[in-house]
């Protein structure tokens, strides 16, 4: 019986220059995860999860559901992910052994709200097949794979930074550089003390949910087309990543404020942000902290200058949004 699990991540900076040779800066909340349960059996069996819903009390039901989980759950990850490690054997000139199992998964991530729920079930889902099976992945090249599961066999487009958090975990500083990226198929991973860290806060929202993949795609195609403003941004998130590792090295983690505002307003010039998500921002700022969105939309990073007073108003503020604000847990 093997157990494995993969937390859900937040981007506190950098991103969403992770696709485009940028640097990024986040890390894994233990507060969520994705678990995956796998054992050997006659035949290969993936059991649903309440995201897999196939039945429905009426319409309004359907509907509902479709709101909260999209029209996807986790089912077509564990078969991508099964697909993607075959693949990625066979080039190798390998094969899965002969072995068949059944998987099991649950996921307490909230959906849809750019908290890395999806690739949580991937990471987790192929940890438990390598350990199954007996195989091995170098560390640094294990995000490439988890990402094109979702990339090359589901035509999502996303980045590597949640891969790479959820398998170094902690808080990981990330550079990828486009010549080190072409030499060594990875980036440089580094990993930062979380004690390290300023005061931080996630707050989400699990009405504002949206697919990752209606930012990326789009970004992806601007990127592609040579757009200057895309590329000019893409080089500043990578700078203010840059500057927020260093200051947090130096000890002056509580300088990093003004970048990670800068981080979300960069953004918020360039990618069309909903009613609801602006206001998980404006809710943060107007209390004193400041807030970038934790990934794609629907949940934001906050730092404030730890005064436990204002992360008191913090909480009442996102809560009279309808949003949860929790404290992560990063060691």
């Amino acid at each position: 019986m093997i157990r494995t699990r993969a937390f859900a991540r937040a981007a506190l900076v950098g991103n969403p220059s992770d696709g485009y040779y940028g640097k990024t800066l986040s890390f894994v909340l233990k507060n969520f995860s994705a678990r995956v349960t796998l054992y050997e059996s006659p035949r290969i069996r993936i059991l649903p999860q309440a995201s897999d819903r196939l039945e429905f009390q009426d319409v309004a039901d359907l509907l509902a559901d479709v709101e909260r989980h999209g029209y996807y759950g986790g089912v077509r990850l564990i078969k991508a992910t099964i697909k993607k490690l075959h693949g990625h054997l066979q080039s190798q000139g390998k094969s899965l052994p002969a072995r068949n199992f059944t998987i099991e998964y649950d996921s307490d991530i909230p959906v849809r709200v750019g908290l890395a729920g999806s690739s949580a079930i991937v990471t987790a889902t192929l940890r438990a097949l390598l350990e199954f099976f007996s195989l091995e992945v170098e560390k640094p090249v294990l995000p490439n794979l988890i990402l094109s599961v979702e990339r090359d066999e589901l035509g999502i487009g996303a980045g590597l930074q949640d891969r790479v958090a959820q398998v170094y975990e902690g808080a990981v500083f990330m550079d990828f550089a486009r010549e080190r990226m072409e030499k060594d198929g990875h980036g440089l991973y580094e990993p930062v003390p979380p004690a390290k860290l300023p005061p931080l806060f996630v707050a989400y929202h699990d009405r504002l949910a949206e697919g990752t993949e209606v930012t990326h795609n789009d970004l992806r195609s601007r990127w592609q087309r040579g757009e200057p403003a895309v590329h000019d941004a893409m080089g500043r998130w990578a700078q203010i990543a840059q500057k927020a590792r260093d200051l947090i090295h130096a000890g002056r983690a509580d300088e990093i404020r003004p970048l990670v505002d800068e981080n979300f307003d960069l953004r918020a010039s360039l990618i069309r942000i909903s009613e609801g998500n602006r206001k998980l921002v404006e809710a943060g700022r107007r209390l004193g902290a400041a807030v970038n969105f934790a990934g794609s939309g629907g949940a934001v990073t906050g730092t404030w200058d730890g005064d436990p007073q204002r992360l008191l108003a913090l909480e009442r503020g996102y809560a009279e949004l309808g949003a949860r604000l929790i404290r992560p847990e990063i060691a």
